[in-house]
C-alpha cells in the first residue's frame, strides 16, 4: 500500500503540470485514504508537496511563455494574506468538515468551467484586463479557501483567470501554478506549529511529484485548450463525488455513525 500511494504522487504532479490544478486534490486523499495519515496532517503535508511541485512546474510554464505575471502578481500578494488567515482558522474545524467544504467547491468550479468551456465553443474570447478591484476581491476569497480547505487553490485560481481576467487556457494553468506555489508554502506555514509533519514520507513524495509535473508540463504542449477544459471540470466533479461519498456518515446526523477512518481531525501521525 506505501508503494502504490507513493506512485501515485507522480499522477498528482502529471495533473499539476497538465491542467494547473488538481495537485492537492489528488494529494489529501491519497495521503488520507491510501496512505492513512489524518485529514489535517494530510492537508498540511499537501500543501507543502504542491507548493514545491507547483514552483518546479512554473518554471518549465515560464520557459514557454506561459506564465502571465501581472496576474500572477496580484493574485499572488492579495491570496497570500487570505490563504494564511484561513490555514489559522481551520484549527477551529474538524477535518471531515474541511473535506466536505473541499468538495463543495471542487463541484462549484467544475460547473462554471464546465459553462464557460460550452460558451466558448463557437467563438474563444481575446484576452482582456480585468479591474484590479474585482482581481484582488477574487483573489482574496480564493486565498481565504485555499487555506481553509487545505489546497494549492489551482481548481478556483485556474477558472478566476480564465473567467474574470480572460487568460488564455494554457497561459491560466502556467500562471496558476506560480500563484499555487506562493498560496501552498505560505499556507503550509499557518499549519506548523499545529500538525507534527513526517518530514521523511513529505520529501519522498514531494521528490516523486516533481518528476510528475515536469512531464505533464511537457505534454500540455501538445494538448489543446478544450481538451484541457472539459477534463480539468470532468476531473473536480469526479473527486468531488467521491470524497463526498467518503465521507457521507458527517451528511446524517441521525446516525450517529463516526467519520470514516482516516478523516478525523484528531487522528494521530502514521
Amino acid at each position: 500500500m506505501h508503494l502504490f500511494g507513493f506512485s501515485l504522487a507522480a499522477l498528482m504532479g502529471l495533473s499539476l503540470g497538465l491542467l494547473g490544478g488538481g495537485g492537492s486534490i489528488l494529494t489529501v486523499p491519497i495521503l488520507v485514504y491510501v496512505l492513512g495519515f489524518g485529514a489535517k496532517e494530510s492537508i498540511a503535508m499537501g500543501l507543502a508537496v504542491v507548493g514545491v511541485t507547483s514552483l518546479v512546474g512554473a518554471a518549465s510554464h515560464w520557459r514557454q511563455g506561459n506564465v502571465q505575471f501581472r496576474a500572477a502578481i496580484v493574485f499572488g500578494a492579495v491570496t497570500m494574506v487570505g490563504t494564511y488567515g484561513g490555514a489559522r482558522l481551520s484549527v477551529f474545524i474538524s477535518g471531515t468538515t474541511q473535506l466536505l467544504l473541499f468538495a463543495t467547491v471542487m463541484l462549484v468550479s467544475a460547473y462554471f468551467m464546465r459553462h464557460n468551456g460550452r460558451r466558448e465553443a463557437a467563438r474563444a474570447p481575446e484576452p482582456h484586463k480585468a479591474p484590479l478591484p474585482l482581481m484582488s476581491l477574487a483573489a482574496l476569497g480564493v486565498g481565504a479557501l485555499t487555506g481553509l480547505v487545505g489546497v494549492g487553490g489551482g481548481f478556483l485560481i485556474v477558472p478566476a483567470l480564465v473567467l474574470l481576467v480572460g487568460l488564455p487556457m494554457k497561459q491560466a494553468v502556467g500562471t496558476s501554478l506560480l500563484v499555487i506555489a506562493l498560496n501552498s508554502l505560505v499556507g503550509f506555514a499557518g499549519y506548523l506549529g499545529h500538525v507534527e509533519v513526517p518530514w521523511g514520507d513529505l520529501g519522498l513524495f514531494t521528490a516523486i511529484a516533481v518528476a510528475g509535473i515536469l512531464t505533464g508540463t511537457w505534454v500540455s504542449h501538445f494538448v489543446s485548450q478544450a481538451t484541457l477544459k472539459a477534463a480539468f471540470s470532468g476531473f473536480l466533479v469526479v473527486m468531488g463525488i467521491f470524497i463526498f461519498f467518503k465521507n457521507r456518515a458527517a451528511l446524517t446526523p441521525e446516525s450517529g455513525a463516526p467519520a470514516p477512518p482516516g478523516v478525523s481531525a484528531t487522528q494521530g501521525s502514521h
